[in-house]
């Protein structure tokens, strides 16, 4: 019986290697649920691992969107279980590697998903464009005060989201909430974290070593190609800074400090999100024995 492993938690602890790792040792192929990984040509900018890098082993879900398109969790649900199932009809073990909350909540819980409706959400798209995240938070305050009281209100993809769902449907957002129990497949469900300061470490070292090794290029390359036109991907942490340096909103360092402090608050986010789930097994990034400790957690 093939049981898929998720290994999950907040971002540069560690998932990628460890996964890797688990893949080398149970005959695995990787499968991605990182969102901003998804989009061809986001690769500085999002740590995604080269090919070299891969060690041989095949992955799924990387460089699947252009950067016009936009990222949804639905389309990735179904995209991704059909991934899952074929890699076990294979006779192989997924391995799930990422920190997009939603995302994994999607491919693991029964998450049935309401319809969209193209000019309702290009309705909302557009306040949010033109008035920005405070008017849009005011504007779903009205629809639905539990959802605007959840949702952080800088986030503004997710109240879109809300906004169109509560207009579509009648009822609240959380009406569509996904359903937690047993994780979809029987997944092992592996958490990575590490101490605070020593993260912090870990993502100011990452983020230099991002704009150094040609994030800005890379964003300029990707500006030709229609990053300004994205709905999502203009807004991932590291990219929405640099457009602000193109722009001249702000200089080089300010952008790289800004990164910093981004990915240093989504970290913040992830590590409450997961920890909330109790069926995640949490193993220290640091630990020398890692794999080792991991593969107790799945082997039988």
């Amino acid at each position: 019986m093939i049981t898929p492993i998720a290994v999950v938690g907040p971002t540069a602890t560690g998932k990628s290697d460890l996964a890797l790792d688990l893949a080398e040792r149970l005959h695995g192929e990787i499968v991605n649920i990182d969102a901003m990984q998804l989009y061809r040509g986001m690769d500085v900018g999002t740590a995604k691992l080269t090919h070299d890098q891969r060690r041989g082993i095949p992955h799924h879900q990387l460089d699947v969107l252009d950067v016009t398109e936009t990222a949804t969790v639905a389309s990735y649900q179904t995209a991704a279980r059909a991934d899952v199932e074929a890699i076990m009809a294979r006779g192989h073990t997924p391995v799930i590697v990422g920190g997009s909350m939603m995302y994994v909540q999607a491919l693991l819980d029964d998450w049935d998903f309401p319809a969209t409706d193209p000019q309702i959400r290009a309705k909302w798209e557009t306040l949010l464009e033109e008035r920005g995240v405070v008017i849009v938070h005011e504007a779903l305050k009205a629809a639905d005060p539990v959802a605007a009281a959840t949702i952080l209100p800088t986030d503004g993809r997710r109240m879109v989201r809300a906004l169109e769902v509560v207009e579509l449907t009648g009822k609240p957002f959380a009406a569509s909430a996904p359903q937690i129990g047993e994780p979809r497949w029987g997944t092992t469900i592996i958490g990575v974290d590490r101490e605070t300061a020593a993260l912090d470490g870990r993502i100011e070292l990452r983020t230099a070593k991002m704009f150094e090794t040609g994030l800005v290029d890379e964003v300029r390359t990707l500006i030709d190609q229609g990053l300004r036109a994205g709905q999502t991907a203009r807004r991932a942490i590291g990219y929405a800074q640099v457009l602000d340096y193109l722009d001249g909103e702000c200089d080089l360092a300010e952008a790289q400090e800004r990164t910093f402090i981004g990915t240093r608050r989504y970290v913040r986010r992830q590590r409450s999100w997961f920890r909330r789930d109790q069926r995640v097994h949490w193993v220290d990034g640091a630990d020398p024995h890692l794999t080792e400790t991991a593969l107790t957690l799945v082997e039988p």
